[in-house]
């Protein structure tokens, strides 16, 4: 095997539903005031039977049904999550069970929003290394339980959800590219949870600034290598805030209409944004097979990084389709 390719891609995100006129009410603001420094009109929210590994199940086997395996093809699962169901076992570990996929190793990933980037350069090497074959990829996150309800800075941000794509090698050159990877561990405090504390604690105006320049360096950096034409790549960046994103895209000369943007309905979900965004963005018809996207994401640590993917996968609809037709040839 010569490359890697994502071959599935699945998702999964709770019935609840926070509404910004809900959160207005109970922070004495209003939903303009939200919306103008989000980007964001409402939020799925776990209940009390949800959890990472509940979510994360649902998004895996959607996953594998979409690249046409089971769970037993499975040489290893990483579950990218800051909120693990436990300190330990491994959410992943979790996961595998729950699919049934008993031939997998499976480990969690933490990288704050960019773990599900930071599992999918993992998940590169190991399929390209001769390690693995098939990789499962889940990023799954419940912040909203981490996240002060009465705190306006963070309640009004995130949200939760699940998003799982398959990698496996393939006998032709990498659809996965390089990838920029950095980290930078000299200021925990400005994003994180707390010894003393069991919510996000977030100094906002430092946050924005970090991800909007290292998001920026790290795309450019990863465009020179790879020689690209923007008005034929797509950029899906970790959906944090629609203020972040839209900066990064406005340094980077990016344009407007191949950016992918769906933080209006989701909210930060963390590890699953990106995976969320492709979805979508492939059920809608605008992501289509050979298009390249350029993925990059900003989380606590700070950790973040850029990469380059060729899209090969058709919607589950086109599938069904094209082996609708093959079974009538």
């Amino acid at each position: 095997m010569k490359g890697s390719s994502i071959t599935g891609i699945g998702v999964h995100v709770p019935d609840g539903e926070l509404r910004n006129d809900e959160l207005a009410e109970r922070l004495n603001v209003s939903e303009e005031w939200i919306f103008g420094r989000t980007g964001i009109r409402s939020r799925h929210i776990v209940g009390d039977a949800d959890s990472s590994s509940s979510l994360g199940t649902v998004a895996a086997q959607r996953a594998l049904d979409h690249a046409g395996l089971v769970a037993g093809d499975l040489d290893t699962i990483i579950t990218a999550t800051i909120s693990p169901d436990l300190q330990f076992p491994a959410t992943a570990c979790l996961i595998q069970h729950s699919i049934g996929a008993t031939n997998a190793a499976a480990f969690d990933l933490g990288a704050g929003c960019s773990g599900f980037l930071f599992a999918l350069a993992q998940a590169k090497a190991l399929v390209e290394s001769g390690s693995a074959r098939r990789v499962l990829i889940v990023g799954a996150d419940v912040l909203t339980r981490c996240a002060d309800r009465n705190d306006r800075r963070s309640s009004i941000l995130f949200g939760d959800g699940a998003g799982a794509t398959v990698v496996e090698g393939i006998d032709a050159p990498t659809e996965i590219g390089r990838f920029v990877l950095r980290t930078d561990g000299s200021s925990p405090e400005l994003l994180c949870v707390p010894k003393d504390s069991p919510y996000i604690q977030m100094n906002g105006r430092e946050v924005y600034k970090a991800a909007v320049a290292g998001m920026t360096e790290v795309v450019s950096d990863a465009i020179d290598s790879e020689g690209l034409d923007l008005d034929k790549t797509w950029l899906v960046a970790h959906q944090a805030n629609a203020r972040i994103l839209e900066a990064v895209a406005r340094r980077l000369e990016w344009p407007e209409h191949r950016v992918i943007v769906n933080i209006e309905h989701y909210g930060n979900t963390s590890s699953a944004s990106i995976p969320l965004a492709l979805n979508e963005a492939m059920d809608d018809g605008r992501l289509q097979d050979g298009d390249d996207v350029m993925l990059t994401a900003f989380g606590a640590g700070f950790a973040w990084g850029a990469g380059l993917i060729r899209w090969r996968i058709p919607s589950p609809t086109k599938r069904k389709e094209v082996q609708r037709e093959a079974l009538h040839v």
